[in-house]
């Protein structure tokens, strides 16, 4: 069964709204951990929005499961990750004017960059992963730059609202990560799934893990936290 990876930013999101100490995302990743959550994924941005250098020192500590860091190309936050050590790095691409992150990263237009931050991650034995859009020539350079895996962007699939452009973007998707597969990537997928648009997504062969936030915080907002990775665990069965 496809695993799955639960991004508790947004409970960080709710702390810094009022620059206090609670929600804690620390204490949210333990409770979706004890749901069923075979990996946390923590986005620390640039800007320190949400997720804090300390809550992945946290979370580092604490979770038993898969710490998935999120993260740009920044030397500062290479760093990081390098003091921290966590099981895997996901490189995205970061703009601060975005709400959330908009697009896959261009791995061919900044391949030497990504290349370096690659080589720099591994001396550290960090798995990394490359956060793209489902295309041939990105998953070329992903692999081309040493990553052991990637994660699909789904967010043209989730916000396609006509069938047949839904139908398309899953077209694209389900080649990609078959591709992926064949070049000897890692294919996880994320962005913009929720409860009801992860079942076709949950169709396509070769994806390993799907990497959800922001539908599991909504419904956990009405449910509960542990609940609503529940019934995403329930949602993920019916492959």
């Amino acid at each position: 069964m496809i695993k799955l990876g639960v991004n508790v930013d947004h409970i960080a999101t709710l702390r810094e709204a009022r620059k206090t100490f609670e929600p804690d995302p620390v204490f949210a990743a333990v409770l979706c951990e004890l749901a069923g959550a075979q990996s946390i994924t923590v986005h620390l941005r640039e800007d320190k929005r949400h997720i804090q250098k300390r809550d992945v020192e946290l979370l580092r500590k604490i979770i038993h499961v898969k710490l998935n860091l999120e993260m740009s190309t920044s030397i500062e936050i290479v760093a990081v990750a390098q003091d921290i050590i966590p099981d895997q790095a996901t490189l995205v691409p970061e703009k601060r004017q975005e709400i959330t992150t908009e697009g896959g990263l261009d791995v061919v237009a900044k391949y030497s960059k990504i290349k370096k931050t690659i080589s720099t991650l591994k001396r550290k034995k960090i798995l990394t992963s490359l956060f793209i859009n489902p295309q041939l020539k990105q998953i070329d350079a992903s692999k081309k730059a040493g990553a052991d895996a990637i994660e699909i962007h789904t967010g043209q699939y989730a916000n396609a609202t006509d069938p047949k452009r839904q139908k398309l973007e899953l077209e694209k998707i389900s080649k990609a990560a078959t591709y992926a597969h064949h070049k000897g990537l890692i294919v996880n997928a994320g962005h913009g799934l929720n409860y009801e648009n992860v079942i076709d997504i949950l169709k396509i062969d070769f994806i390993e893990e799907l990497n959800i936030g922001h539908s599991i915080i909504s419904r956990a907002v009405f449910v509960g936290l542990p609940q609503a990775v529940r019934e995403m665990k329930q949602r993920m069965k019916i492959r």
